[in-house]
């Protein structure tokens, strides 16, 4: 089970970034902890019409990080910024491995914890193609987006675990 605790909003914290901060890691966490209740198998196998793998799920969010935080809000260069997409659909290379994807999933927080250690949450990201032509989002509803679609993926990822092996999620 994950280490890193459920932020309650009755827990004190030390800034509005921090309480940003406490939900990705336990969303993080808790995605890597029920994929790891699969065997290789199942990981690899979808359990929904829509064909969506765990595996590919974990490669899709820390894609979903980078897009957002680096791509988009640092404006950084990113050689491939849609590379968990293959004709429209997400996708994991069978040598793609669950230690490596997880990995690469730990390290994005990193990457994500410091660019948002490092700005104010009202700083608007820089300009450039992740906003097709919008004005870029401030740190702050970046974040937002990404608590959302980490909640919404955490949901779908407890009903797969469920039908794959009985587990129950929260």
């Amino acid at each position: 089970m994950t280490d890193v605790a459920f932020p309650s909003p009755t827990l004190p914290a030390p800034s509005r970034a921090a309480v940003f901060l406490g939900y990705l890691d336990y969303s993080r966490r808790r995605i890597i902890d029920k994929v790891k209740e699969l065997d290789a198998a199942q990981q690899r196998r979808s359990h929904l019409p829509s064909g969506w793998t765990p595996l590919e799920l974990v490669k899709h969010l820390t894609f979903v990080e980078m897009r957002w935080l680096e791509w988009g809000f640092a404006g950084r260069t990113m050689e491939d910024p849609w590379g968990d997409n293959r004709d429209g659909h997400w996708y994991v290379d069978p040598t793609e491995t669950a230690e490596v994807l997880v990995s690469a999933l730990l390290e994005q927080g990193k990457r994500s914890r410091s660019i948002i250690e490092g700005n104010d949450l009202a700083a608007v990201g820089q300009p450039g193609p992740r906003w097709d032509g919008a004005e870029p989002a401030t740190l702050e509803r970046v974040l937002f987006h990404l608590v959302h679609e980490y909640s919404r993926h955490l949901g779908h990822l407890d009903i797969v675990v469920e039908l794959a092996n009985g587990k129950i999620g929260e």
